[in-house]
């Protein structure tokens, strides 16, 4: 398939951008060698936030096409043929999601399965929270799943004098389990929702081919992680239970709501007038909530459009190189090419290629779910949990490096990999 200078062009950008991400730490070392309030800083410090690097390349791309159209319409003609009903979801899953009530609720139970765990609360938590907390996303969704957790693992560990080890061996772990975590059913994981409904998957065949994998994975890479620093965790310090109750009802009124929004995920104009109800009951009853997330979540959701405004002029590389694998080279090579762009943007373009076998089927899903906790880039949910984590003690003197979450997302990886593809 012969590209298009347009194509090419985003080629490159995208390219740009994966650097970018790469880069971010350097952004913000240059920024505090700038004069205090300069215009040069606050660009620098602009451009140091993990969450605009799509945005900002995407955004040089419609003044490219522009350019080489010579029409500014021709590049409003190609964003108004996008689809950013992800984003818009994302964001909106992202501010409900970190309410008070549904955190508190989560913790609640993350807390009763922690107590079934012979283990000091430390480990107890941690092993309950990135094992069966992980596998929720399979339930409320992937983006409310990585908040929530992200929330509750910044309060309980990255806040609490950590080391970088741990740190980032926790920040892959979550990132991994997420993505596959997931998988047990067929309408909460964005790489599975893309091809679901073409395929005919429905949560029994997803349960049966890839749930039972997935937590099997979470719980065997989350007890070699607790294994590991098993006695740093058990110095983590204890949490209080202090904190308001939050009325049943209310609680109940946020997750009806919540529900609703994951029903109407493909409705942007219905799960927005639902968010504005829940807007006004948050309003109402101020005394039992937290301010709402409303930068991180814009952040994330302007990650994710710039991430759909480039990666949708992809496909003159990425799809013939999908359909010239075979089954373990599909595997593998979806799992390496996650790495480098969204893994629903490798699903859905496999689902656009005619007369798959099943195995292939598999291996595309299973790879691109295996490889999703590798970069921020590679799974959807990601840039929601280092919007909230970038801000903890662990990581806010130096931020997020891409190397550390690679190292620490390795060995989970490698896990997922035994149980998606090497166990039959």
């Amino acid at each position: 398939m012969k590209p298009t200078s347009i194509e090419v062009l985003a080629t490159v950008l995208f390219a740009l951008a994966v650097l970018h991400t790469f880069c971010v730490k350097r952004f913000a070392a240059w920024a505090h060698h700038q004069p205090k309030g300069s215009v040069q800083e606050t660009l620098l410090h602009f451009l140091a936030e993990t969450e605009v690097v799509f945005g900002f390349w995407a955004a040089l791309l419609f003044f490219g096409i522009a350019a080489l159209e010579r029409s500014v319409d021709k590049a409003v003609h190609y964003i108004d043929g996008l689809n950013f009903t992800e984003p818009k979801f994302v964001f909106v899953v992202m501010v409900m999601a970190a309410t008070r009530p549904v955190v508190r609720l989560a913790e609640s139970m993350i807390l009763w399965v922690a107590r079934l765990i012979p283990l000091s609360e430390g480990m107890s938590f941690y092993v309950a929270a990135l094992s069966f907390g992980t596998l929720l996303g399979s339930f409320i969704t992937e983006p409310a799943a990585m908040t929530l957790l992200a929330i509750l693992l910044k309060q309980r560990y990255f806040d609490r004098g950590i080391s970088p080890r741990l740190a980032y061996a926790t920040l892959g772990l979550l990132f991994v389990n997420i993505s596959i975590g997931g998988t047990l059913t067929h309408f909460a994981a964005p790489p599975v929702l893309m091809v679901a409904s073409k395929w005919q998957w429905n949560t029994a065949y997803l349960f049966s081919h890839f749930g039972w994998r997935a937590a099997a994975a979470c719980l065997t890479s989350t007890i070699l992680v607790v294994a590991v620093f098993r006695k740093e965790l058990g110095r983590v310090p204890t949490m209080g239970r202090g904190g308001d109750r939050i009325p049943t009802w209310l609680t109940a009124t946020h997750l009806a709501l919540l529900g609703c929004v994951v029903a109407f995920a493909h409705h942007p104009d219905l799960f927005f007038g639902v968010f504005m109800i829940f807007l006004g009951i948050v309003y109402a009853t101020l005394r039992h909530q937290d301010g709402l997330k409303f930068r991180e979540g814009l952040l994330v959701g302007f990650f994710l459009a710039g991430l759909v405004t480039l990666g949708s002029l992809q496909s003159w590389w990425l799809k013939p190189l999908i359909t010239g694998m075979s089954g373990g080279a599909l595997y593998f090579g979806a799992t390496a090419l996650t790495a480098i762009t969204d893994n629903a943007a490798l699903t859905y373009l496999g689902s656009l290629v005619e007369g798959i076998s099943e195995p292939l089927k598999y291996a595309l899903v299973a790879g691109a779910v295996t490889g999703g906790g590798l970069t921020v880039i590679a799974n959807a949910p990601n840039p929601a949990g280092a919007g909230i984590l970038q801000n903890s003690e662990a990581f806010k003197a130096t931020g997020i490096s891409p190397v550390g979450l690679l190292l620490g997302a390795l060995p989970p990886t490698l896990v997922a990999i035994v149980f998606f593809w090497l166990v039959s």
